[in-house]
């Protein structure tokens, strides 16, 4: 038996030696490899930030000239309790007494007050999604090893705390305009599906700025405390595109942001990937684009300063757009 074995052993090695020779890159008849190289990042090996270094106080100042009215839109949904959201996720407020906690009041001014208690998964309501949200095969953006960054306790990189401020131009590109309102479900925005909505917006999308897509999917579904199963939003192309294009930030008025069903059965939440494992640009989901896209705002100044929360993966937002 053992002499069987190592001549077993012996006729597979020879076969993949031949296999190999024959199959060598460059050699004829040779696949073309397949293997995707991602990272280093085009901002350095070391980087962790991605795609915020497009950001400056250049870009800002520019973008400040888009307020002629001073008008303000919220761009974060109320959070609380009933905040749809998939499960384990969710929300929960306790509110407390100041002092020992009986509601007594404190000195002779009767000082009395109240404090609170959440628990909640940051990761529901409008949010963004940070650079250690998800990878490909437990590597993250720029490459780096999950064993690298992540406790339980936190994110040793790429935590939310260290997002920089965001103040820049955004663009609103209305998808309903093309496609009806709401957009249907499994709908995919790629670069055909964007250049029209440019052109129609007469907007063209610059480096820094920040990507929201209107789809009326949010307000189709107001009032329901379930998440749609699908939902229209960018395909791979149509990330790349953006990526490519420069921008800091895509978002939508969706939970996922990228169009469900997938485009490829096969390869879950790619999207995702594109955009932040292999391009360091960030990901808003669930902001509230209505009176934006009812007033016509395409373009607009826009700001975030996401919570600085040691550690954290995403942050629950409410980002401002000013015109």
């Amino acid at each position: 038996m053992k002499k069987f074995l190592m001549a077993s052993v012996l006729v597979l090695a020879a076969c993949g030696h031949m296999a190999a020779e024959e199959t060598a890159p460059g050699a004829p008849g040779a696949k073309p490899e397949t293997k995707e190289v991602w990272y280093p990042s085009r901002y350095g090996a070391e980087d962790r930030i991605g795609a915020m270094n497009l950001l400056s106080p250049e870009k800002t100042a520019e973008a400040a000239k888009l307020i002629t009215t001073g008008k303000t839109y919220s761009l974060g949904q109320v959070t609380g309790r009933k905040t749809p959201a998939y499960g384990p996720r969710s929300f929960s407020m306790t509110i407390l007494q100041l002092s020992d906690g009986s509601g007594t009041p404190m000195g002779e001014n009767k000082a009395v007050g109240n404090d609170d208690l959440v628990n909640t998964y940051v990761g529901i309501g409008s949010q963004i999604d940070g650079l250690g949200h998800m990878g490909i095969d437990h590597r993250y953006y720029n490459g780096v090893p999950v064993a690298d960054f992540v406790t339980t306790g936190g994110l040793t990189q790429f935590g939310t705390h260290d997002i920089p401020p965001i103040a820049t131009r955004g663009v609103l590109l209305d998808m309903t305009k093309q496609f009806g309102d709401p957009v249907p479900a499994g709908t995919a925005f790629n670069k055909a599906e964007i250049d029209a909505a440019m052109a129609a917006a007469g907007v063209t999308v610059g480096e820094g700025d920040v990507v929201l897509f209107h789809t009326g999917t949010m307000k189709s579904q107001e009032g329901s405390e379930e998440l749609p199963p699908t939902e229209p939003g960018p395909g791979v192309e149509g990330a790349q595109y953006l990526a490519d294009l420069g921008v800091v930030a895509v978002g939508a008025d969706t939970w996922a942001l990228e169009v469900i069903p997938f485009e490829a059965e096969t390869r879950p939440f790619d999207v995702h990937l594109t955009l932040l494992a292999k391009n360091g640009v960030y990901i808003l989901e669930n902001m509230v684009t209505d009176e934006l896209a009812a007033d016509g705002a395409t373009e607009f100044f826009f700001t975030l300063g996401a919570p600085r929360l040691e550690g954290a993966v995403q942050a629950i937002v409410n980002p401002v757009a000013i015109r």
